[in-house]
């Protein structure tokens, strides 16, 4: 009774946000599960079509980059690059990819995606770039406001640190203590208001369960 209690939740919420963003510009598909919002990727990135990713625990968890690497794909897979600038040179190509796939950090009820990133490739190429991007994000991710956005952020921030074994002072104390530390993950945040300009550009897999952090 709670699981199917929880997915009726889920779907609710995630038929109010799928009405935002598409207010928005933006393309929206719900999947219930992983293996839909597997299949739903699949059907969206026709083959042979050059595919680049951000980081993402959430394309890890539904199996997305195994998708990208046995399938017909051209993947730009910055996961295999053996040297910085190695990573860097695939992070660049992943500007003409027909397809950048990764995740958001947050999602507003009102269709605003909050992004963060640490190095500014992910949000520059969600930005401007691909010809098609696609966000995989789950319903944990969905909030209130901009505001709540950037709260939960800060509350999952030490533990994305924690999981890329990085030395901030966060993953010491378990919470964001707004360091300088070089390595800190938290250097753009960026909210994409809406796809106006490139209808259709951003396409978003909303996840009925929860992913990532």
């Amino acid at each position: 009774m709670r699981s199917k209690l929880y997915q009726w939740k889920y779907h609710s919420i995630a038929n109010k946000v799928s009405d935002s963003l598409n207010k928005k510009g933006h393309e929206v598909y719900i999947a219930k599960d992983s293996r839909e919002a597997l299949e739903t990727l699949k059907n969206l990135i026709p083959e042979n079509s050059t595919v680049a990713t951000g980081g993402s625990l959430t394309l890890t968890q539904i199996g997305a980059l195994e998708l990208f690497r046995n399938g017909n794909y051209n993947f730009l897979d910055r996961y295999i690059a053996k040297t910085r600038a190695e990573k860097e040179e695939i992070e660049k190509k992943a500007f003409y990819a027909d397809y950048y796939v990764c995740s958001a950090n947050a999602i507003t009820e009102d269709g605003e995606i909050a992004l963060l990133d640490g190095n500014g490739n992910r949000v520059a190429a969600v930005i401007y770039g691909p010809k098609n991007v696609i966000l995989v994000t789950s319903v944990n991710k969905i909030v209130k406001n901009v505001n709540e956005a950037r709260e939960r952020i800060r509350y999952i921030s030490p533990m994305n640190s924690r999981r890329l074994n990085l030395n901030t002072p966060c993953t010491q104390v378990g919470s964001c203590v707004d360091c300088s530390s070089y390595q800190r993950i938290c250097n753009y945040f960026v909210i994409i208001e809406s796809g106006y300009r490139f209808p259709g550009r951003i396409k978003v897999i909303l996840v009925l369960e929860e992913l990532g952090l």
